[in-house]
């Protein structure tokens, strides 16, 4: 499927940032966008294992793909499955998981990243409903999609307990796709902002408790730095092949450059890091599915393939040389999509400051 539907358009989607929405639809029908959710639910009832595999396959050939399918997955659905009510999940999930509709996730702000205590998106409550003010950026999905997970601050800034989640549809009075970001890579996945001006909700839009919304976001994102991990580990994939291809191909001095020491060592460097990631990332899949705490495991996955999806990227440029700096060839692709896996979901420094309070405990 990636070969005969992705493949062919992944430079022309880049160069337009083009985000392709039918073919989220189409991998829907294929069960790639329910892949957590049960088979009640329209899912395909899979499990962390499977699930990984499927990001890594889609971002061997292209990251835009591998993120967009992760981030409908394993933010906006997954939180719905964890949190909703029976009746939040049987309005929504069947239409998540088949990719009849596309799912947003808002959590992070123009001014506030990781300190999302400090949100300035607000929902007041005036009985029965909700009054949504503000503004999310850097949302996969901002604009496109037909629903979304918002996470508002509905206490005192930087006190416990001073987040909701509310599901916002598309169309829902005082709600809009904002700004659409001009990126450096993954530029075939939409990423805009989210705006709220007086959007009015009612509380059976409430996703869960009130002030539980940050203790929900915790827990979606131990999970999905298990998404990130596996992006990385794709995007890593597909440039080392790309590179080890090429490197038994190009004669320098009368033989393939792979039997340099110089080459092959960077190959080996490559290969082990690759496996050293893959083992990390399917460990905390593992530990998911087994209903465990996968706050460090996932951590240090995400930190791992998500540096290693970098420097393979840029080994892979570098075996290339002079090619690998032109989009004739896909290396350059990959360099510039690696490097969102360092950032999104948490960067690498928060990544190390989850892992050092896990293990000084």
């Amino acid at each position: 499927m990636s070969e005969r539907l992705i493949r062919p358009n992944i430079r022309k989607w880049d160069e337009d940032q083009y985000f392709p929405a039918d073919l989220f639809r189409q991998l829907g029908d294929q069960g790639l966008m329910g892949m957590l959710v049960p088979e009640l639910y329209g899912g395909a009832g899979l499990g962390y294992r499977e699930y990984v595999a499927a990001i890594v396959e889609l971002s061997r050939v292209d990251g835009s793909v591998g993120l967009s399918m992760a981030a409908h997955n394993s933010l906006c659905t997954n939180q719905i499955l964890m949190f909703g009510n029976e009746a939040q999940k049987q309005l929504y999930l069947p239409r998540l998981a088949t990719g009849e509709w596309l799912g947003a996730w808002g959590l992070t702000e123009p001014n506030t990243g990781s300190d999302a205590g400090n949100m300035r998106t607000t929902a007041v409550r005036e009985g029965d409903e909700w009054v949504l003010n503000g503004a999310k950026n850097f949302i996969t999905h901002g604009r496109s999609g037909n629903v979304a997970v918002v996470i508002a601050r509905t206490g005192e800034p930087n006190t416990s307990r001073n987040a909701t989640a509310f599901i916002v549809e598309r169309g829902t009075p005082g709600f809009s796709g904002g700004r659409k970001e001009d990126k450096l890579g993954m530029r075939a996945s939409e990423t805009a902002e989210m705006l709220f001006q007086d959007c009015r909700l009612s509380d059976s839009q409430r996703l869960g408790e009130v002030g539980d919304g940050f203790v929900q976001s915790l827990k979606i994102l131990d999970g999905g730095r298990i998404s990130i991990a596996a992006l990385s580990l794709g995007i890593a994939y597909g440039a080392y092949d790309a590179a080890l291809a090429y490197a038994k191909e190009r004669e320098q001095f009368g033989q393939p450059i792979a039997n340099f020491q110089a080459i092959g060592f960077k190959l080996a460097d490559m290969a082990t890091d690759i496996e050293a990631a893959k083992l990390l990332t399917y460990q905390a899949a593992d530990l998911k599915n087994e209903g465990k705490s996968v706050t460090k495991e996932s951590a240090m996955a995400k930190l791992f393939a998500s540096e290693t999806a970098v420097r393979v990227a840029n080994e892979a440029v570098q075996i290339f040389g002079g090619y690998g700096y032109t989009k004739d060839f896909p290396v350059e692709k990959f360099y510039r999509d690696a490097k969102l896996c360092t950032i999104g979901e948490g960067t690498s420094e928060i990544q190390k400051l989850v892992i050092s309070r896990q293990i000084l405990k």
